[in-house]
């Protein structure tokens, strides 16, 4: 991959964040020689390791803007969506003495992929991206949606339309259960204000994955793709969460899959961000469903995933941050970017109780006896000597190995030797694949 880039040797870099997508991102900035200072706001416990943490929250966009003219920043990188969605970039492209500033990351008309499942799903039937069929009510609209509900086959789909920390989307077994939850949703706002519209959709049977993308609004460079597991218990049982494990390549997305989904859905999304004056640089997260072959499109982010960043980044073979910027200054060129021949998996650890309410506070041992994983930090944070958990999803834990088997075995190895008063996790990331296995060697 060219890049007609850089008339920068040695770049101070913002990451916006606190997660594990971010110490994820702040490891492999870092090993980029065209990194020099690197920030992470606020940050964990772990990208204290690899940046200095800089304590302002990811929509104190006045502090931000501070801390980004008082360090000279010469780019930055929004990691989780609610910065995006109210418009960071919007902020900083407005003021004379921050809109110089490199920034990957699209403004509010672009986060509305993510912002707003509506908006989004009317995008995708504008321009002609495979998806299941949709329709929006709200609350004065009870009936309509019931009577919705009665016309389709369960499983039902129902999905918030706003920001919901990737916990709005139910999948409900009976036209009954259906019924209840879009109540709870629009009537009980369940999940706060993003339930104020509710999307009910078809539910499509198919093989699950995520394809990553930046662009520039013109070109392209596809990441290596993952898949996730969100749901919190073995076997996909349980509620949805925001992510407990993932894998990267995805064996049943071969070549020619990905040649279909390059063309039926990549280009078609930045031809249909042109075609309708949307600006965009950054990240475009591409929620999959292979469907005996065929891609379709169940959502789009407008950022990295977390924990897929995780598997993700260690397989680019090239300079992250020169793609970066390149992605920032509108200089991308299109194609696959360099992917390591290596399997990586991630393992995530969790606080008791999640993902309803959990403790804090718990203190972490055995991170220092981890040899043969790398240890993301997401909800962590530093108690004078000691690493305590600080939120939900606590560790992302990833293995690199030869095979899916080689990666599983270092990751959960790493996860042994780590403890905490009621951690859980997943016992089966990657088994599903298994039957695949023997193709990731």
């Amino acid at each position: 991959m060219r890049f007609l880039l850089l008339g920068y040797t040695e770049m101070n870099i913002l990451i916006i964040g606190s997660g594990g997508r971010e110490h994820a991102l702040a490891w492999k900035i870092k090993q980029s020689r065209h990194c020099d200072d690197l920030y992470v706001a606020p940050g964990n416990a772990g990208s204290a390791t690899v940046a200095q943490n800089v304590p302002i929250g990811v929509e104190d966009f006045d502090q931000l803007g501070q801390f980004a003219r008082d360090k000279n920043i010469d780019l930055i990188v929004v990691g989780p969506e609610g910065a995006l969605v109210n418009g960071i970039r919007d902020y900083f492209e407005a003021d004379p003495s921050l809109n110089k500033i490199l920034m990957v990351g699209p403004g509010k008309s672009g986060a509305r992929l993510e912002g707003s499942k509506d908006f989004s799903k009317q995008f995708m039937v504008r321009n002609g991206i495979p998806t299941g069929k949709a329709k929006t009510f709200v609350a004065s609209q009870l009936n309509e949606a019931y009577s919705y509900i009665d016309n389709l086959k369960p499983p039902i789909v129902l999905k918030a339309d706003g920001l919901a920390a990737g916990k709005g989307v139910v999948i409900s077994p009976t036209v009954a259960e259906a019924k209840n939850t879009i109540r709870e949703m629009l009537e009980d706002k369940k999940f706060g204000e993003a339930s104020t519209k509710v999307l009910i959709e078809e539910f499509l049977d198919g093989i699950e994955l995520s394809v990553f993308v930046m662009t520039d609004g013109k070109n392209y460079a596809i990441l290596p793709e993952a898949k996730d597991y969100k749901r919190i218990g073995d076997n996909d049982t349980g509620p949805n969460t925001g992510g407990m494990g993932a894998v990267s390549p995805v064996v049943f997305a071969d070549a020619a899959f990905m040649k279909k989904v390059e063309e039926k859905v990549i280009k078609p999304t930045i031809a249909g961000l042109g075609k309708e004056n949307i600006p965009y640089k950054g990240f475009v997260f591409i929620g999959l469903m292979n469907i005996n072959g065929e891609p379709f499109v169940i959502e789009y982010n407008a950022r990295m995933g977390d924990p897929e960043t995780q598997v993700v980044l260690p397989r680019i073979d090239t300079d992250f941050v020169e793609l970066l910027v390149a992605t920032a200054k509108g200089e991308l060129t299109s194609g696959p970017v360099p992917q390591k021949n290596e399997v990586a998996m991630t393992v995530v650890m969790v606080a008791k109780g999640y993902p309803e309410s959990y403790e804090k506070g718990k203190v972490i041992d055995g991170l220092s006896k981890v040899k043969d994983g790398i240890v993301f930090h997401a909800g962590t944070k530093n108690n004078g000597n000691e690493v305590v958990t600080n939120g939900g999803r606590v560790l992302a834990v990833t293995g690199i190995g030869t095979s899916l088997v080689d990666a599983s075995a270092k990751a959960y190895s790493a996860v042994s030797s780590i403890r905490w008063d009621g951690l859980y996790f997943r016992k089966d990331i990657g088994n599903d694949l298994n039957k695949w296995a023997g193709s990731l060697s």
